[in-house]
């Protein structure tokens, strides 16, 4: 059996087998989404830490399949780090800033160990090297894929199905670069999403909570970093920038429309896409059904844009972009007018 295959099954078996166990432990400990606000859909409290599972289903799993180099090291270390601060913020709901700190220095633990960015490409195709630069640009790109996937955990199952997609994406994408340590780790983060699904799909018994989403969304922008360095393709970062398109896209445009209209850019609102595909009527299985649709059609053109040239992919970028856009514009996401701000 390949070894990617077999670091998929022990992080599904794993991560089936403790959420039960993980579920009864939030409530013991108090970490339970309790619906306070419209922005919420479900109607009754549900224990919050499930990401727990997913974390010690893919810490287990790497550390038996994989030697433990450098950049390993980090990953674990710093995705410890990440999900010690989002079981903290279920039970005790931490502040933005003090998050938004801990999200920096476990950032800031992977460029310890080596993973950051330190080539890009410009458009006449030669590599550009970034020095000093590479710091700040590697932990801007960590954070900011730390948060979209908790950006975008609204809905029983959204999270951790757009997580499996993009992993598997990655995963792909990997094998046919002869990336092993790469497609392990996305077969294995891959796993772990999939093991908690079947209790988190609609109707959830449990959340994955920011303990599940921002250690999904770290491990995910640490792999792509990865990958990125030990790939000579100019497309190195598209690839990830387009197999995690959904979250980043709704997030980006969550930012700007609040920051233009002068909310905090922590603030909650109900103008993600999925509040606006539950607005026209869709029920939360149909949205997040229709989600999973897109992002793996983003995931597909991932793959295919791994096999092109730099222009064919420049230009099937900036379609794609355009098309997200004038989707965006008639879901009403991209507009800058802002509904009612909530209390996260």
């Amino acid at each position: 059996m390949k070894t990617y295959i077999y670091a998929f099954i022990v992080a599904l078996v794993i991560s089936y087998i403790l959420t039960p166990f993980v579920e009864r432990l939030a409530w013991k400990t108090g970490a339970v989404d309790i619906p306070k606000d419209e922005r919420r859909v479900h109607t009754k409290p549900i224990p919050r830490i499930g990401g727990l599972a997913i974390y010690i289903a893919f810490i287990v799993t790497v550390l038996i399949t994989m030697p433990v180099t450098d950049n390993i090291k980090g990953v674990i270390i710093g995705g410890t780090l990440i999900t010690i601060l989002g079981v903290l913020d279920d039970i005790y709901n931490l502040p933005a800033k003090i998050k938004l700190l801990g999200q920096v220095a476990a950032a800031g633990i992977l460029v310890y160990f080596g993973i950051k960015v330190e080539w890009v490409t410009n458009p006449l195709g030669d590599m550009v090297y970034l020095g000093k630069l590479s710091i700040p640009i590697t932990i801007f790109w960590i954070v900011g894929v730390t948060n979209t996937l908790n950006f975008i955990d609204g809905l029983d199952g959204l999270a951790a199905g757009i997580a499996s997609i993009a992993s598997f994406t990655l995963m792909l994408v990997a094998l046919n670069e002869g990336l092993g340590p790469v497609v392990i780790l996305t077969a294995a983060l891959a796993g772990g999403a999939v093991g908690f699904l079947p209790f988190n799909f609609n109707p959830a018994k449990i959340f994955m909570g920011d303990t599940g989403a921002m250690f999904l969304g770290y491990v995910l922008a640490a792999i792509s970093v990865m990958g990125a360095i030990k790939s000579a393709t100019a497309i190195a970062l598209a690839v990830p920038i387009l197999a995690l398109g959904l979250p980043i896209f709704d997030t980006a445009f969550a930012i700007l429309r609040r920051a233009i209209n002068g909310y905090p850019v922590m603030k909650a609102d109900k103008d993600h896409l999925h509040h606006r595909l539950l607005a026209i009527g869709l029920t939360q299985r149909q949205t997040v059904l229709i989600m999973y649709s897109i992002s793996a059609a983003l995931g597909m053109s991932a793959i295919a844009l791994s096999e092109m040239g730099l222009l064919q992919a420049g230009f099937i970028l900036i379609v794609l972009i355009t098309l997200l856009v004038i989707a965006g514009r008639q879901w009403g996401i991209t507009s800058l007018r802002q509904s009612k701000q909530l209390d996260i």
